[in-house]
């Protein structure tokens, strides 16, 4: 019993390490796509700066991870592949992750608050950047936690009964 449990927290380890590898990749497409368009395209608004310019960066990032995420970290617990797989999973995958934005923004706004409070990096190029990065730091975790059990949860196989209509959702196995 005590081995059962420690192989499971290796392969939760091993997930987690896996997806931070992931999230590596949609942090730059994130952080890159945001400081570009708050410093070259959506300057001096802070609408544009703090809203609308990290919305569009985290879509862009949300595509690169999911893909990554369906093909490489959570592959073994997709039973059938197919385009009809892909998009039920991409849609429960862009669900968790929006919601996760929100709480990133939360987050964000928090430290932006404070960091004009204390008169610190209030600069139009970093600051954004830098409050939208340590956003990221937080909200990974939540990230995480919502892929690992509810996105792409892991569905025991039921040996004991037999197969019928019902357990016939291979494609459905998550989401």
């Amino acid at each position: 019993m005590k081995i059962h449990h420690q192989n499971k927290f290796v392969e939760l380890l091993m997930r987690f390490a896996m997806f931070s590898i992931t999230s590596g990749a949609g942090t730059l497409v994130d952080l890159g796509g945001h400081w570009w368009l708050s410093s070259h395209f959506m300057t001096d608004k802070y609408w544009w700066t703090f809203w609308l310019s990290p919305v569009i960066s985290f879509e862009a990032a949300v595509i690169t991870n999911f893909a990554i995420a369906y093909f490489w970290v959570w592959r073994e617990r997709i039973s059938k592949r197919s385009t009809r797989s892909f998009f039920r999973h991409y849609a429960g995958y862009n669900a968790a992750a929006t919601g996760v934005f929100f709480i990133k923004l939360l987050i964000m706004q928090g430290i932006h608050l404070l960091l004009a409070a204390f008169g610190w990096f209030q600069t139009k190029t970093y600051e954004p950047a830098l409050c939208n990065m340590l956003a990221l730091c937080f909200s990974g975790l939540f990230s995480f936690v919502l892929n690992e059990f509810v996105v792409f949860r892991k569905i025991e196989k039921k040996t004991d009964e037999p197969c019928g209509p019902s357990d016939n959702l291979s494609d459905d196995q998550s989401v």
